[in-house]
């Protein structure tokens, strides 16, 4: 899952890295909010933890499309779904810091902290989170597992209160990391729990060195990791706001991947021979998220107004320069289950004009943007594009006040439901549908704040339930369908675009691929002089 984030701009960090070819450095555009993924739901968060510094029981492969060993080598399935049985692999280690020396490899006893302190309120862990556990709440896993048993050192069996058919997929996704039992335990004993949110140790392919906010982000290559030692010795996340200075230092040789470009940037690019661009269909959708309990967005004409005030053509061209997908709803076009016969809302301000009338507002109303400062994918000129949103509402009456706000206040306060309109992205993380229906619309979410619609409504909770229950994909489809259907009539979002995403390499690179998810995997990537 998951979101973009920002910090501010900084000064060069590193002199040109192309004479280090040991060291990869990667231009990216925010800070993370911590390093306990479990905690957060951004997915810059989730790239500087969970994809470096971390392994999962299981990896989804966006290649192939399925779900491949990773922490654990095999797993069984009971006929009735509801038993998960995990054979873990013997050889992972954890890291090895001047802060932590495990004395053991992985075993049982850490899965079960990692998803225990997540579920059961009585674990000496569970209140370390100050915000909780968002991707937890959102995907219902405390009511979904009853149990979880260790068979042995090396096996663990999930028991889950009903079948659900995306338990292994969920599994995948970065909040699923597994941690270090005993380094947690020396913390505690410590009473220094809050570390494990500043000094991380996982079973990754990189080991966490340092970090300065707002700066960069430091690793080392983990030489004991099962998957083989990364190709390159260090890595460095040099955390770079602006999208024209990342281009600027990659064109130096002061990063040799450039994340987030403009699209402007990949034109440009192209016409650099000491440049590559790699890209992907990406499995998101930028929105914006209409606060459904705010007055008077709490009117369903009142929301489908918004969505035909805005011209999403004029949008697409000005902000994405047609490096996107308009969308229609929540699913990009590819994904299984999408419902094709939705036509959306198109460019209609005479009948927006009308709804507002209809719903007792002829004379307008007052109301708030929400945005961030800097780009991202899935919104890569928010100034250009709160300002376009807010000219058009103006055009029917409506009168938006744009708020820019920092990046981690923004996802604190819209978790909370403080905002009204707010420029948003969700990124799924394998490939099912569900990964964007339960956290986005369900009931579950609401409590988690996820659900940026701020809506629950158990017709639609119902749908998205029952979605799970089964894997047949044909059956699934049809109620993630009628889902759709009641979340453009609701018109909950407004859907915006389904982007392409691209990175910027130097020639020397190889082995870099955009994942369509936005996650990030530079193990295998190689610089050659």
């Amino acid at each position: 899952m998951r979101l973009i984030a920002f910090s501010l701009l900084c000064a060069p960090l590193l002199s040109p890295l192309f004479v280090q070819a040991a060291t990869l450095s990667v231009c990216t555009e925010a800070s993370p909010d911590g390093f306990d993924v479990v905690q957060y739901n951004s997915l810059t968060t989730t790239n500087a933890s969970a994809d470096v510094l971390m392994n999962r029981l299981v990896e989804f492969d966006a290649t192939s499309g399925k779900l491949l060993p990773s922490l654990a080598q095999s797993w069984m399935v009971s006929e009735d779904g509801l038993s998960y049985s995990f054979q873990l692999r013997q050889d992972a280690n954890f890291h090895s810091t001047d802060y932590f020396t495990p004395t053991r490899a992985l075993t049982a006893d850490d899965v079960l902290f990692s998803f225990q302190r997540m579920l059961d309120p009585a674990h000496p862990w569970h209140k370390v989170a100050p915000s909780g556990y968002p991707h937890a709440q959102s995907m219902q896993l405390p009511s979904l597992i009853k149990r979880i048993d260790k068979l042995d050192a090396q096996r663990v069996r999930f028991t889950l209160n009903r079948p659900d058919a995306t338990f292994l997929a969920t599994l995948s996704m970065g909040f699923a990391s597994i941690y270090s039992a005993e380094y947690a335990e020396q913390l505690l004993k410590a009473g220094t729990p809050d570390k494990l949110n500043r000094q991380p140790i996982g079973t990754g392919p990189f080991v966490f060195k340092r970090f300065q906010k707002d700066a960069m982000v430091r690793y080392s290559a983990n030489s004991e990791y099962f998957d083989g030692k990364p190709a390159v010795d260090d890595l460095v996340f040099a955390i770079t706001p602006d999208a024209n200075v990342r281009l600027q230092k990659l064109r130096r040789g002061e990063c040799h991947i450039a994340l987030s470009p403009k699209p402007q940037d990949v034109h440009s690019a192209a016409q650099d021979p000491a440049l590559n661009s790699v890209k992907t269909d990406a499995f998101m959708t930028a929105f914006v998220g209409l606060n459904s309990q705010h007055p008077p967005l709490d009117k369903p004409a009142v929301r489908q107004a918004i969505n035909l005030a805005f011209d999403k053509s004029n949008y697409l061209k000005a902000v994405f320069e047609d490096s996107a997908e308009p969308a229609n709803g929540p699913y990009p076009p590819n994904t299984w289950g999408y419902a094709k016969d939705l036509p959306g809302y198109a460019y209609e301000p005479a009948k927006a004009r009308s709804l507002l009338a209809e719903a007792g507002l002829a004379d307008g109303f007052s109301t708030t943007i929400w945005t961030r400062p800097s780009g991202s994918l899935l919104n890569p000129n928010p100034s250009l594009g709160a300002q376009l949103l807010q000219a058009d509402l103006a055009e029917v009456g409506i009168q938006a006040e744009i708020r820019v706000i920092e990046w981690g206040e923004l996802i604190r306060r819209a978790k909370a439901g403080e905002h009204d309109l707010l420029f948003m992205g969700w990124a799924g993380d394998n490939g099912d549908p569900d990964n964007f229906l339960t956290p986005q619309f369900s009931c579950a979410s609401l409590e988690s704040g996820l659900n940026f619609a701020r809506y629950c409504d158990l017709q639609l909770d119902k749908l998205i339930a029952a979605g799970k229950t089964t894997s047949d994909q044909q059956q699934r489809s049809q109620l993630y369908q009628q889902a759709q259907r009641i979340i453009q009539e609701q018109a909950l979002w407004l859907p915006l675009a389904h982007p392409t995403a691209y990175a910027l390499t130097r020639k020397e690179v190889s082995g870099y691929r955009v994942s369509p998810f936005g996650r990030q995997d530079f193990a295998k990537v190689r610089i050659t002089p």
